[in-house]
């Protein structure tokens, strides 16, 4: 006779472990030999740099010096080919010194900036479907990346003073612009009235650009439409812009580049060296930006553009929402080092006479003997610089980055 096992003999599933196993928790040996490696590595700098400092000091008594900073407020006695603030060959070190550094931020800005907006187009060109576009795109990196970024500075400066027409036959193009062997003139705005004014109002409008875009992405979690952000600012600031204006708070005019002489006055004035440096550094960034870019939209799922399409997405729209915000994530640290590097790389206007602050440095060696004072205060500068750079991509990365991951 058949016998019906008992129901309850029956197991119901795969036997559970009786506890979830855990990582072991370091003794207190492991912890400390964790914590005495950095400790040790500190030290050792440390002692390293005293021992440089201390041959330092030493061979500097040898030879009758010190370390000292008081020339900084001696009589330079030379001057700079151009300046962003006024300047004399009576000045002082210290003020020479102030006019490097904002030559320099100017030049590593503008390269920045270009040098971004060239490497976004070539790396999307370089994912593009056209045969001939992507290959342009890819020689175009290929050549930048394998030419040393002085040799093609010191040829485009020398194309543009021995290719350039003379003053008295500059080249014109658009609103009054001139182009000749003495530099780029371009009309320029002057605030005749209400300078300060108009400086505030500028500050609260970036400073409110924020806050409008937090508000659009809160307002997108609420109701899954985000309103436009760029529209509306740019319309709001030239509605300021035009009340100041026409009520005569503030009074702008424009300086336009006119040939007086054997020269031109009036409108902003580039120098060759300023422009060539500009030039040169943004296209040999460009280059490896565009690479960087390139890497990034490579890296986002191919899935992600089918989507897009399939939802009804231009080309346009697909890069802009889908794409890049995710190639982001990709871009961000590297392009840290390329800025940081774009910055470094400014130093090279020391072989075409730019006024950068290697070049005032090394003008400034040569006159009062005192290069590691000055090498001193160069590295702070990069250095400081260079950090500020990198806490930034930082922030950027902790914000773009995948929350929960």
């Amino acid at each position: 006779m058949y016998s019906y096992p008992n129901p309850m003999s029956i197991p119901s599933g795969p036997a559970m472990p009786e506890a979830i196993s855990r990582p072991p928790v370091p003794d207190w040996r492991t912890r400390l030999r964790a914590a005495l490696w950095p400790i040790a590595l500190f030290i050792g700098v440390a002692v390293l740099g005293l021992i440089i400092m201390r041959n330092v000091s030493a061979n500097l008594a040898a030879a009758g010096m010190e370390i000292d900073f008081s020339f900084l407020w001696q009589e330079a006695g030379f001057d700079v080919s151009e300046s962003l603030v006024p300047y004399t060959p009576r000045d002082t070190y210290a003020r020479v010194l102030l006019v490097g550094i904002l030559n320099t931020l100017l030049a590593a800005a503008i390269v920045l900036v270009l040098a971004s907006a060239i490497g976004l187009v070539v790396g999307i060109a370089m994912t593009s479907s056209n045969w001939l576009v992507r290959t342009l795109a890819h020689a175009y990196v290929e050549l930048l990346r394998n030419l040393p970024k002085l040799l093609i500075l010191i040829a485009l400066y020398v194309l543009m003073v021995r290719g350039l027409p003379h003053v008295r036959s500059a080249w014109s193009g658009p609103f009054g612009a001139q182009l000749s062997n003495r530099g780029l003139f371009l009309p320029w705005p002057v605030v005749e009235h209400g300078g300060d004014l108009l400086a505030v109002v500028t500050v609260l409008w970036l400073a409110a650009a924020p806050f409008w875009s937090r508000a659009a992405r809160r307002q997108q979690d609420r109701t899954g439409r985000r309103p436009p952000t760029l529209l509306p600012l740019l319309g709001i600031g030239s509605a300021i812009l035009a009340v100041l204006l026409l009520s005569g708070m503030v009074r702008v005019a424009w300086s336009f580049p006119v040939l007086q002489g054997f020269n031109i006055s009036g409108g902003m004035a580039l120098s060759l060296q300023f422009t060539a440096l500009v030039v040169a550094l943004s296209v040999y960034h460009g280059g490896q930006i565009g690479a960087i870019v390139r890497g990034g939209i490579v890296a986002t799922s191919t899935g992600q553009r089918e989507a897009a399409l399939a939802l009804g997405l231009d080309w346009f729209k697909t890069m802009r929402l889908i794409v890049l915000p995710q190639a982001l994530r990709v871009i961000t640290p590297p392009l840290g080092n390329q800025y940081s590097n774009l910055l470094k790389n400014t130093s090279i206007a020391l072989a075409i006479g730019y006024s950068d602050l290697l070049s005032v440095v090394s003008t400034s060696i040569n006159q009062t003997f005192r290069p590691i004072e000055l090498m001193m205060l160069v590295a702070l500068f990069f250095l400081t610089v260079n950090m500020l750079i990198s806490g930034l991509v930082n922030w950027l990365d902790h914000a773009f980055r995948l929350k929960g991951r």
